[in-house]
C-alpha cells in the first residue's frame, strides 16, 4: 500500500513535540484550527466543517511514538497517521508516516504536498513559535 514519508529536524527535544501531535490542544497549535476531543480521539473540521477527518488514537508511547487511525474521510478511511520522534543531539528527528493508502491517487499526491508543509508548522511551534493551524476554519492559514 503506498504510505507518505516526511522527515524534519527540529530544535526541540521528543518530549516537547508529542504532546504536540498526540493531544487535541497540540494538534490545534499547527494543524487545524478546528480540533474536536472525543473519547479516544478527535475531530478534525476543515473548510467550516465541510470536510471532517474522525481521528483515534493508537499508539501513545511518550515520548517516542504517536499513531492515529483515520475512521473517516473519503480516501483517509484506514489509514494510519505515525510520528516517530527520535532524540538528535539537542532536538529530535521526526519521521512522519501517513500510511494505509489504498492507490496513488491525485489526491494523495496533494496530500503528500501539504503534509510537508503542514510539518513545517508543527516544527516552528515545538520549537517556541507563535501556533499558527496550516488549515483555519474557512480554508488554509496564512502560508
Amino acid at each position: 500500500m503506498p504510505e507518505l514519508i516526511h522527515a524534519v529536524e527540529i530544535g526541540a527535544p521528543p518530549k516537547t513535540i508529542f504532546p504536540l501531535v498526540a493531544s487535541p490542544a497540540g494538534l490545534a497549535q499547527w494543524l487545524a484550527e478546528d480540533v474536536t476531543p472525543l473519547p479516544g480521539g478527535v475531530d478534525l473540521g476543515f473548510y467550516d466543517r465541510k470536510v471532517i477527518y474522525r481521528l483515534r488514537g493508537l499508539t501513545l508511547a511518550p515520548p517516542a511514538t504517536a499513531a492515529w487511525l483515520a475512521v473517516s474521510g473519503t480516501e483517509w478511511t484506514g489509514t494510519r497517521l505515525i510520528f516517530h520522534m527520535a532524540a538528535k543531539g539537542d532536538g529530535t528527528a521526526l519521521r512522519f508516516v501517513h500510511e494505509g493508502w489504498r492507490e496513488i491517487t491525485p489526491y494523495f499526491i496533494s496530500s503528500n504536498t501539504t503534509w510537508g508543509a503542514v510539518l513545517w508548522r508543527l516544527k516552528a511551534v515545538a520549537e517556541g513559535g507563535t501556533p499558527r493551524p496550516f488549515f483555519t476554519r474557512s480554508g488554509l492559514g496564512d502560508g
